[in-house]
């Protein structure tokens, strides 16, 4: 059967798109391989002059200028040039320098090895995961969220003990913050903090009073929303109905859940610090609580957080999912929560 001519001009571009895209990636594979190879011979040559003898170190940083003058080429004949130029080069490397040469296994190790020790340092200092196990800080933050904390915002501290070995900041009022638990440092908590060094924080049925004064707030509604116990791996679900509220503290908003009928009293037994009289945060110590008021073992039950044991403040939310056991992977990612920002 005869072609038509449309058939024979579409094989005619394709078989064109495909001899240009064999170019690019040949050109691509050969800029890469000439590239490292130079930077090699060059590393050598300057780590190693001592044990190279002049000849041989002319020989290959000539051999290196003609690779990277072959490199700037770009028609189709010039590839085959730039080919046999890094074939030369390796040649004469292999011959003459294989003593300083790595092997492919090493350069990856090393590669490796590198870019752990850049993601401890990161972790150990500049910004570490998160995830939130527990609804005390909802609906700042929800069962499933993981975030991102700024671990060196109040300082640089050594991993193991938090001791601040250089101290620039410390908490503000109004911070989330994550921190060792002071009952159990094993374990990480998530909280507010409400007072700062020298504060008098005082629990009342009509609210929270820092230094005296109650803390703004404004009734928006009432809420249904889930709860989920943490316990692992499966988390049961707590239907919950709740006030919600925006309060305010030193010019930050966010917003609060209390039980029906509640303004954030929040003191029933064991509750003690700062329950139904003002407590005193003591010197390097904060004092905080959780957004679900009602529902968050904090700072009234157990006192305050020494400000070494704080691991950082509260960045973002990088992914969220769902922790009901009933939803699939894909179906429990909750996508609208992705980039949302802890206020």
């Amino acid at each position: 059967m005869a072609r038509t001519g449309s058939e024979g001009s579409s094989q005619a571009a394709s078989a064109g798109f495909m001899s240009w895209w064999r170019e690019r990636s040949a050109w691509k594979r050969a800029r890469l391989e000439g590239r490292h190879l130079v930077r090699e011979s060059r590393r050598i040559l300057k780590k190693k002059s001592y044990r190279i003898p002049e000849a041989t170190a002319a020989l290959v940083s000539a051999q290196a200028d003609a690779v990277e003058e072959a490199l700037k080429g770009r028609a189709p004949e010039d590839i085959e040039r730039v080919r046999r130029a890094i074939a030369a080069l390796d040649d004469t490397m292999d011959e003459h320098l294989s003593f300083a040469r790595k092997s492919t296994l090493r350069e990856y190790a090393e590669s490796i090895a590198v870019a752990v020790l850049i993601a401890l340092f990161l972790r150990a200092f500049v910004v570490e995961a998160f995830k939130i196990p527990s609804g005390s800080m909802i609906p700042t933050l929800q069962v499933g969220d993981h975030i991102f904390v700024n671990k060196f915002i109040y300082g640089l501290g050594w991993p193991l003990s938090g001791i601040k070995f250089w101290q620039y900041g410390r908490p503000s009022r109004g911070d989330v913050i994550v921190f060792k638990y002071p009952e159990d440092p094993d374990k990480d908590f998530i909280k507010r903090v409400i007072g700062v060094e020298g504060d008098t924080v005082e629990i009342r049925r009509t609210g929270v009073f820092v230094n005296g004064k109650a803390l703004p707030r404004r009734h928006l509604g009432y809420v249904h929303y889930i709860d989920y116990s943490d316990e692992l791996p499966i988390q049961e679900k707590h239907p919950k109905d709740a006030d919600e509220w925006e309060e305010t503290l030193d010019g930050k908003t966010f917003q609060i859940y209390t039980e029906i009928g509640e303004n954030g009293g929040g003191c029933r037994p064991p509750a003690r610090f700062g329950c139904g009289e003002p407590a005193k945060v003591p010197p390097s110590h904060v004092y905080v609580m959780g957004d679900n008021r009602d529902n968050s073992h904090d700072s009234r039950f157990w006192g305050y957080v020494p400000l070494n044991f704080i691991k950082g403040k509260a960045l973002f939310v990088w992914y969220s999912g769902d922790p009901d056991p009933d939803k699939k992977w894909l179906s429990g990612i909750r996508v609208e929560r992705f980039g949302h920002i802890v206020r």
